[in-house]
This record gives C-alpha cells, sequence and structure tokens, in this order.
C-alpha cells in the first residue's frame, strides 16, 4: 500500500494555491493507520527512548499510538490555554501573526530521551518551538518523525543535526 494514495488531496483549502494534505483519508483505514505508525516505529524502535512528544493536535493520534507501541510515555504539546498546571511557553511565527505552545514543567525530566511526532513538517516554524521547550526542560532529542513533509517549505532545514524522519513526501 502506498500511504500517498490514502492521504486525500484538497485544492485551494484554506486559500487559493494551497493544496490540503488531509489525512483523515489515512486514520480511517485501518491498514494505513497501522502502516504509518509502524513506520515510525521502525525508524526508532533501536534507539533509547523515554517520551514521546507528541504536538497538537494530529501529533497526539500518532505519537500516542507510537508511545503505546514503544512503551514509553507520552508527553503533549498543546496550544496555548490548553494545559491546566504549571508550563513553559514559546511562540513562533505564521504566515500572519505568531501563535504559542506549551508543556508542563514536569513532562520531561532532565537528560530523558525524547522523540517528537507530528502528522507535517511544513515551514518548521511549530516543530522548532516545540524542539525549544523539549531543550528547555532538558530532555535531549533523539529525533523527529512526521508522516508528511512538504519537501518545498524546507522545514528541515530548522532541524539540521538531528534525525528527521518523514513518511511520505510531497
Amino acid at each position: 500500500m502506498s500511504l500517498k494514495d490514502v492521504i486525500r488531496s484538497i485544492p485551494d483549502f484554506p486559500k487559493k494555491g494551497i493544496i490540503f494534505r488531509d489525512i483523515t483519508t489515512l486514520l480511517k483505514d485501518a491498514n494505513a493507520f497501522k502502516e504509518a505508525v509502524d513506520a515510525l516505529y521502525e525508524h526508532f524502535k533501536d534507539r533509547k527512548i523515554d517520551k514521546v512528544v507528541g504536538i497538537d493536535a494530529r501529533g497526539f493520534i500518532f505519537g500516542g499510538a507510537l508511545a503505546y507501541k514503544m512503551g514509553v510515555g507520552f508527553v503533549p504539546i498543546r496550544k496555548k490555554g490548553k494545559l491546566p498546571w504549571k508550563k513553559i511557553e514559546k511562540e513562533y511565527s505564521l504566515e500572519y501573526g505568531t501563535a504559542s505552545i506549551e508543556v508542563h514543567v514536569d513532562g520531561i525530566e532532565k537528560g530523558e530521551n525524547v522523540i517528537v511526532i507530528d502528522d507535517l513538517l511544513a515551514t518548521g516554524g511549530t516543530v522548532e518551538a516545540a524542539k525549544s521547550l523539549v531543550e528547555e526542560l532538558g530532555g535531549k532529542i533523539v529525533g523527529f518523525g512526521f508522516v508528511i513533509e512538504l519537501l518545498e517549505l524546507k522545514g528541515r532545514e530548522l532541524l539540521k543535526g538531528y534525525d528527521v524522519f518523514s513518511i511520505v513526501q510531497y
């Protein structure tokens, strides 16, 4: 099965000229979903991992399943205002303006080996902010995993020096 074939492409969403890569078609297909999680697992299985970090919101789906499969803890990085306890925050740039993400201060212990998972690597702004949060807490990033990577947006360049794995590239 080609995962690219089960990801729906929607032209001109959210605005004209953009092709939106919709993973809901992958998620509803049990075999495709399993294949995506298994691909992430195969890439990272031989590394010592203490925590999987998932980025709000679709990173929770893949990151949670991967953490379960690896037998390690899962830590959510959420959009600002969604976490109820002590947290640290990082602001990042969007096409128009800024946004913030946050993580609980006790989510990652100093020295823990962490992989960061999200559904999509585009410009890299969100994942770069997540990287900063993990490192501020003392976590050691072992790698980054994505279901989809939009190569022309060059988000990978913000993650130089790290293991960056993506399953499907456009």
